[in-house]
């Protein structure tokens, strides 16, 4: 279910094909071509993880030039399942506190995930002309945050699932996703996507639960790097103490 993303990389960003639009921008962006010291080294987007404020505003401005966009919405990430709805453009960037996924149907607004092995999940509507990006990490799979997204977008935008193109980003991989205690975290409804034993396929996941809520096999794509396997991206499972990256997506 689902396939594999065309791929359009940069030196320093990852792009889709699927999302190839003069309607948006959007990117993944690596680890490199920022200015955060070690442990952060070097394009740490995150606040709050010891790296100089300095840099990490920094780092945010290369994302902007990259993208050509005025401004980031990102959110202090909770692994929650709650979705801001961006209705006025700020004109500043903006960092709100608690949610996990973000969606605007706003022009010139990069909507920003940090990520150290957990999936940023884009969504794109090109009937409504809306956007969405999601944090999905093992919580949030268990939460379906990915489904609340999606009906958060269909309430706002009256988007019809079936026009979704959906993205999932560079994350831990089924090769490294290790769960010993899954019995205990994960509802018996994802112990079947077990590949060898504590070895969990989020991808899969997050496609299921995609078209499970109408969005079509061939509109999912997924980039099928692991984080932790590729040292192109922070990744907290291999590093402990590290920077986070960042998936951003826009309207033009």
């Amino acid at each position: 279910m689902g396939k594999k993303g065309s791929l359009q990389p940069t030196d320093t960003m990852l792009a889709f094909s699927a999302l190839s639009s003069p309607l948006l921008f959007h990117g993944v962006f690596s680890r490199y071509g920022g200015q955060s010291p070690a442990p952060w080294n070097s394009r740490n987007i995150s606040f709050g993880l010891g790296d100089d404020p300095g840099n990490v505003r920094a780092n945010r401005e290369g994302i902007k030039k990259a993208l050509g966009c005025a401004h980031l919405v990102s959110s202090k990430q909770v692994h929650g399942s709650r979705i801001f709805i961006v209705k006025e453009k700020p004109d500043r960037d903006l960092e709100v506190d608690g949610f996990d996924a973000l969606v605007t149907d706003r022009t010139d607004l990069g909507l920003l995930i940090q990520q150290a092995d957990c999936q940023a999940v884009m969504l794109f509507d090109p009937g409504k002309t809306a956007v969405g990006i999601a944090h999905v990490g093992w919580r949030g799979s268990v939460a379906n945050i990915l489904a609340g997204t999606v009906s958060a977008m269909s309430s706002a935008y009256a988007t019809d699932t079936a026009d979704l193109i959906a993205v999932i980003s560079p994350s831990l991989g089924p090769c490294c996703a290790e769960f010993i205690n899954y019995r205990s975290e994960f509802p018996a409804s994802l112990h079947g996507y077990q590949v060898r034993p504590d070895h969990f396929d989020f991808w899969a996941i997050s496609r299921d639960q995609l078209c499970a809520t109408g969005v079509r096999p061939e509109n999912i794509h997924a980039a099928e790097i692991c984080t932790r396997c590729s040292l192109d991206y922070f990744s907290y499972r291999r590093d402990g103490k590290t920077g986070r990256f960042a998936s951003v997506i826009g309207l033009r």
